[in-house]
């Protein structure tokens, strides 16, 4: 005999389905010999092992911090299917029907890494993720696409355009080095809205995007979220407010 389900109990499970929304990160692994970066210890700079990796498993690497954060619930997710996305793993937040996707890409794939963030801005490359059990929409159906890693556009230059709509509502955050006048042009043709990006040299270690993400979580506006993402920064490297708040910026 079939079981009849209350059409109100679908309405609220359809309803619940919409309210989620997804973040999607991207990481670029760390990688001392396919990157033009400063060297770090070969522990942390192995773009092929994501399990000591400056971004991803080291202290404050985006794995580690968000699976000790105490706002963020780790949940099972699917594998990636692409060779170059070397782990990815899904948090839930405990207190908002927020989801978050994060990636590890080979180090040596940043360019992969680059098109994608700026794929997803656009609104193409949408995917299913089953995550907890249930299927979300990430990639370029995700709500806010946030990068962390080396800046890719330093050391290569894009050989096309990722054209989004004109009224794109997706965010981006991008956490590497002096990102608003490297990504300024690309990101513009997407029409997303850039979050949080950078003016200076800067280390993308998780706690800053935490902090950002927090705001956005909240639906706070674009100058509480960098306020956040500030104070953060500041006191993980002890720049000081003023040089936080100079480095750390939103809009164009």
């Amino acid at each position: 005999m079939r079981t009849l389900i209350p059409i109100a109990l679908l309405l609220a499970h359809t309803a619940q389905a919409q309210a989620v929304r997804v973040v999607h990160v991207l990481v670029a692994l760390c990688d001392n010999v396919h990157q033009g970066i400063v060297k770090v210890p070969s522990h942390l700079g192995n773009g092929q092992d994501p399990t000591g990796n400056l971004y991803w498993g080291a202290a404050f690497g985006v794995r580690t911090h968000f699976n000790k954060a105490a706002e963020w619930v780790r949940v099972p997710c699917d594998k990636a299917a692409e060779a170059h996305i070397l782990d990815r793993i899904a948090w839930r937040h405990r207190d908002s029907a927020v989801v978050l996707i994060a990636e590890a890409y080979d180090g040596r794939h940043i360019r992969e890494a680059t098109e994608d963030l700026l794929r997803y801005a656009s609104g193409a490359g949408a995917r299913a993720v089953t995550v907890d059990g249930t299927t979300v929409r990430a990639g370029g159906a995700a709500q806010l696409i946030a990068y962390a890693g080396h800046d890719g556009l330093m050391d290569f230059q894009l050989d096309r355009d990722f054209t989004g709509p004109v009224s794109n509502p997706r965010e981006t955050i991008i956490l590497a080095c002096v990102s608003r006048s490297y990504f300024q042009g690309p990101l513009r043709a997407t029409n997303a809205t850039p979050l949080l990006w950078t003016t200076g040299l800067m280390a993308p270690e998780a706690y800053t995007l935490r902090a950002a993400l927090e705001g956005w979580v909240r639906r706070e506006t674009a100058a509480q979220v960098r306020e956040r993402a500030a104070v953060a920064y500041d006191r993980y490297q002890k720049c000081g407010p003023s040089g936080a708040r100079r480095l750390l910026v939103s809009g164009w």
